[in-house]
């Protein structure tokens, strides 16, 4: 409208014409009340999961492609598993796991976010398909479509891999078992009010006495890498 009114010589502030708009009911950019890819998200949080390759390097000096997956709404993570060869046979088993685990946990997942990475055979979309799943691609070169799993992979790498000396695959397979099950079972997390996928958050001590004799234990994982603390029984 702006630009029309410039067009036949009328000049106007922008902001003029924002007010006018808002005074009669109408919104001056119509696609703003569209359904943004974050509102998207939000809207279907209950049903989505998003997945991801991370790769790292061994101390062997082999190669290995970590696949993940996690829940937007609990955070809860899974890992997949981990190899130096991510074959399509490999990719399609880890994705029949998937669909039997989240059937067991009774998960009604609709979507599951995924990058166009060519370690994807086309055959999961079938796959994902026959349990109700509907694959969403990212766009090329936008991680910020898939940020809740790209967060998970930032937190892996500084929390884990950046930190530990992997010798082999198998030593990679147990790092990562103790990780997932630390991620879900106890590291708070801001977007679940320091909860975690798995644990609540503890009640708040409001005794004076009872803080005064706090008793503190911690639990050492992988030689000291991760800390979990929790009350001493």
């Amino acid at each position: 409208m702006h630009g029309e009114l410039t067009t036949l010589g009328i000049k106007i502030a922008p902001s003029t014409i924002w007010e006018i708009l808002k005074q009669e009911g109408h919104d001056p950019a119509p696609e703003r009340a569209s359904t943004t890819w974050a509102d998207f998200l939000r809207s279907q949080a209950e049903a989505l999961l998003a997945c991801d390759f991370i790769e790292t390097v061994t101390l062997n000096g082999q190669h290995q492609y970590i696949l993940a997956v996690i829940e937007h709404a609990s955070r809860r993570i899974r890992v997949l598993g981990t190899t130096a060869h991510p074959t399509a046979s490999r990719v399609i088993q880890a994705m029949k796991n998937l669909v039997m685990d989240l059937e067991d946990a009774g998960c009604q997942v609709r979507y599951l976010i995924r990058d166009r990475d060519g370690k994807f055979p086309a055959l999961i979309e079938e796959i994902l398909a026959e349990a109700g799943i509907q694959s969403l691609l990212t766009g090329v070169r936008m991680p910020r479509m898939n940020s809740i799993m790209e967060r998970w992979v930032q937190s892996c790498r500084r929390e884990l891999l950046d930190r530990c000396l992997l010798w082999n695959e198998h030593h990679l397979r147990h790092a990562l078992r103790e990780y997932e099950r630390f991620y879900n079972q106890h590291r708070a997390h801001q977007a679940l009010a320091q909860a975690a996928p798995l644990r609540a958050v503890s009640d708040p001590i409001t005794e004076p006495k009872r803080i005064n004799d706090l008793n503190i234990r911690r639990r050492d994982r992988l030689g000291g890498v991760l800390h979990e603390y929790s009350h001493a029984a």
